[in-house]
């Protein structure tokens, strides 16, 4: 790199930087300025601009803090105190956002439930929620009416819509309450440290916990992508994302709305429509999840495809071997990648557009990031420690826990975890590089190179080790999504009779063009031995979550045993490649008649 190229990058990093920490500079846990203070700020200063666009109808900034506020006044009619929490389970709809919203200035917590989940799932999230009530719709009260018998407490249903048996009718309650902001004393004493939202995990790998979401971290997400994109009133964020998750309901809101600007709000994300309506709409910036721009580009080429006004897309978990194809293809001039969790204390951004960094911490300001990388044993399933019990950073590289130091009283570093105590103690280690001092486990293993970017490799636990040696899913997926006809694959590790470690296993999506020989061919050229897939299972879609990511824990259950797994299924045999496994060939695998 030229030293003009050089200094042209540090200047753009340094710009973005600058951009984000003065926006998050003043939020402080013990201040008494909370996230409904913020967004306040923001309708008095743009109370006439349009906010907030959904099917057609769209919300000035006054007319969204007027629906805030009668949710507020719904609250005190209802007795509810601050600190209680009530249940919103809804999809993305016009008033989701401003019922939160004007729930936090009463002090009322609310718990952002996935509306993709039913039975168990559901009625999990509802009980640690702890809350008395739950927000529906009409396409949510049935879901909420079959989980109920699974609640361990009574809880009131709200209906937006046509309300029977013992649920409320919430429009028509709502008419009587007044749209004039509450009395401010009402909050009195609460300081940015008190809980504003529960957001919940995925659940990729189990029953999803609980975050509590202070008012210092939506203040960090909504203020830090408020800077950071650089937003001004004169942008409009296209948002498919759903908002019960932090990165569409936080920051993709947050990028907008405290700058003045406006959201264009879908019900779901749609590959088909995304370009049409960008365009329709005249977004400038569009917040991504990684698998939704996959989507994207496995769509066949349209018209639409380069016909938008965009400057922007920002998100996380873009995958490097997509990124060139999104940026290229659709024309977008830049994309900002960056790296955090709900409920962690790291984060990062890739401010100059380095393809598949996901984030940046040169050594030159290493003191400020709170970011380190420790030595990690995958069979162990530990950080490693040296002679003197201390945990090993990482050099250039290297792969390793990504770590975050816990910083009480900061708001960029300090750690609230969950709801479950015992969840939240299990992400801490301590001891790490002198006594006594505490690191937020972010649970992702990456490397970092010499100039500070940092590369995403796998989860932990998804990384498995098998040979000898560590095999990272993400890796292995990402070479198997390059061969003709895999349109989409899902790698994870399943213990197999006679061995040690775990058998890579691969479900794939796959189109007509697909050939197991050739496909065998392929992964032979492209991968070591130790991480060629020695079961291959097709499969017409990959579950995943709301948020697109990949579910692996009921795949993992169902292994490679022809009795639980439908459709074509494949072991890698020697010389012969792939072929095919019958229930025959699973009773020689078993009885260990097949070197695997």
């Amino acid at each position: 790199m030229s030293f003009k190229a050089r200094l042209e990058r540090e200047w753009r990093f340094v710009r973005g930087l600058n951009r984000t920490l003065k926006r998050v500079k003043t939020i402080a846990p013990a201040s008494p300025n909370l996230i409904c203070d913020d967004l306040q700020a923001a309708v008095d200063q743009w109370r006439d601009r349009r906010a907030l666009t959904f099917e057609g109808k769209t919300l000035t900034y006054g007319e969204m803090d007027a629906i805030a506020n009668r949710y507020a006044h719904w609250a005190k009619t209802n007795n509810l105190r601050r600190g209680q929490t009530v249940a919103l389970f809804m999809p993305n709809r016009l008033e989701y956002f401003p019922i939160w919203y004007g729930l936090t200035k009463v002090g009322v917590v609310t718990a952002l439930i996935n509306n993709q989940l039913s039975g168990l799932a559901l009625a999990h999230c509802l009980n640690i929620s702890g809350a008395g009530h739950a927000i529906v719709d009409g396409e949510t009260s049935p879901i909420f009416e079959q989980a109920r018998g699974l609640l361990e407490r009574p809880m009131q249903q709200w209906v937006l819509g046509h309300a029977v048996g013992d649920q409320r009718d919430l429009s028509q309650a709502l008419k009587s309450c007044s749209s004039l902001p509450p009395d401010r004393m009402v909050r009195e004493g609460m300081t940015a440290h008190d809980t504003a939202l529960l957001i919940y995990t995925s659940g990729t790998t189990g029953l999803p916990k609980a975050a509590r979401i202070t008012h210092v971290r939506a203040q960090l997400f909504m203020r830090g992508f408020a800077g950071a994109t650089g937003a001004t009133e004169k942008d409009r964020v296209y948002n498919p994302l759903p908002l019960y998750h932090s990165t569409g309901g936080l920051c993709g809101l947050g990028a907008a709305l405290l700058n003045g600007g406006s959201v264009v709000l879908k019900k779901k994300f749609s590959a088909t429509h995304f370009w049409s309506d960008v365009a329709a709409e005249e977004a400038t910036m569009f917040v991504y999840i990684g698998e939704l721009c996959r989507y994207l580009v496995n769509q066949a080429p349209g018209e639409d495809d380069t016909r938008h006004r965009l400057r922007l897309a920002f998100g996380n978990g873009l995958r490097p071997d997509v990124w060139a194809e999104m940026k290229a293809r659709f024309r977008i001039p830049e994309i900002l990648e960056f790296y955090g969790s709900t409920e962690g204390n790291v984060s990062m951004f890739n401010f100059d557009g380095r393809t598949g960094a996901i984030g940046r911490a040169p050594k030159w300001l290493r003191n400020k990031f709170n970011i380190r990388l420790v030595q990690y044993d995958v069979e162990a399933e530990a950080p490693i420690r040296g002679t003197d019990g201390f945990c090993i950073e990482c050099g250039a590289g290297q792969v390793g826990e990504c770590i975050g130091k816990i910083n009480a009283g900061d708001a960029r570093s300090e750690y609230t975890g969950y709801v479950d105590k015992a969840a939240s103690d299990k992400k801490i280690l301590r001891d790490v590089f002198e006594k006594g001092d505490a690191w937020f486990r972010t649970g992702d293993l990456m490397k970092q190179d010499a100039d500070g970017y940092f590369y995403f490799v796998d989860r932990i636990g998804d990384t498995f080790r098998w040979k000898g040696e560590n095999v990272s899913t993400g890796e292995v997926a990402e070479r198997l999504e390059a061969i003709p006809g895999v349109t989409e694959a899902n790698v994870y590790g399943v213990q197999a009779p006679g061995t040690d470690g775990r058998a890579g296993m691969a479900a794939l999506v796959v189109d007509g063009s697909f050939d197991i020989k050739a496909f065998g061919e392929q992964v032979g050229r492209d991968l070591p031995p130790y991480a060629q897939p020695v079961f291959v299972r097709l499969l017409p879609a990959i579950e995943v979550t709301g948020t697109f990511k990949h579910r692996k824990v009921d795949l993992v259950a169902e292994g490679f045993d022809p009795g639980k797994v439908k459709g074509p299924m494949f072991y890698k045999d020697g010389a012969k490649g792939y072929v095919k496994l019958t229930k025959a060939g699973f009773a020689k695998l078993e009885a260990g008649g097949v070197k695997l």
